[in-house]
């Protein structure tokens, strides 16, 4: 069995009116320390299979399966990092990325030191007593990855982290994750738009098609450009080979 199994999920929305499929035969077997991405138009159900995965939305059918243990409710297995910080703005750097811990009363000494170290390894050495409001946009998205790693979780779900950030900022923050989920043997599931920024940071890519949401193909990123930090895998050829052959995958979709 692999590390996370995502087993026949099919999710239905309901209204007093309407039924809307979202999700329909998702399965996928995920092995620990991978890296993987889900690419698709809007409506194709990624953000849905990410709150699936993290127990915060029941499937209508189907099972997740992280590490023997079957997913029913939010686990603390998981860490969840979204498009937008949510840093408490009335709160310290230091008390924002403690406040999982908090939470999970696991908020001791040796955890706190932990978490600082993580912020140093960000490059955010002494801004623990600053609030969010003194820090720039990519400063305040390692603070929220800093805060997510704190509790360490097995699984870290990913959904469009840096879409809201300046594109220099982007590339920086991208080799920036891509070292550390290394260095601390994270699994990462990534949901994005932007193609260059999966090839780039992925082992492998799920593309998805809309309504109802269901996996129409999967692309191994090349072993050349997985051992490459992001910046530099955008330089490769092959980059560029898959680059062309998803762009053309996703248009088919259109």
């Amino acid at each position: 069995m692999s590390f996370l199994e995502i087993n026949n999920i099919h999710h239905t929305y309901f209204t007093p009116k309407t039924a809307t499929t979202a999700l329909k035969n998702i399965s996928i077997s995920i092995e620990e320390g991978e890296f993987v991405s889900f690419l698709g138009p809007s409506g194709c159900g990624k953000t849905t299979l990410l709150s699936i995965v993290a127990g915060l939305l029941q499937p209508s059918s189907g099972t997740i399966i992280v590490d023997g243990i079957q997913v029913r409710q939010q686990q603390t297995m998981m860490g969840y990092m979204l498009q937008q910080d949510y840093l408490f703005p009335w709160k310290t750097i230091e008390e924002n990325i403690m406040l999982g811990l908090k939470i999970m009363k696991r908020d001791s000494e040796k955890n706190r030191i932990r978490s600082l170290k993580l912020l140093k390894e960000m490059n955010l050495d002494h801004i623990e007593k600053q609030f969010p409001s003194q820090l720039s946009g990519g400063m305040r998205q390692r603070v929220a990855l800093v805060r997510t790693l704190s509790t360490n979780p097995k699984i870290l779900l990913l959904d469009e982290p840096f879409s809201a950030l300046d594109y220099q900022t982007k590339l920086k923050l991208e080799d920036l994750v891509s070292q550390t989920l290394e260095e601390y043997k994270k699994t990462a599931l990534l949901v994005t738009h932007d193609i260059g920024e999966a090839i780039a940071m992925s082992d492998r890519i799920f593309l998805l098609k809309a309504n109802p949401g269901e996996i129409v193909q999967s692309f191994e990123v090349p072993a050349e450009l997985r051992k490459l930090l992001p910046f530099s895998a955008r330089q490769h050829p092959k980059f560029s080979e898959l680059f062309q052959q998803i762009w053309k995958e996703l248009n088919n979709l259109e």
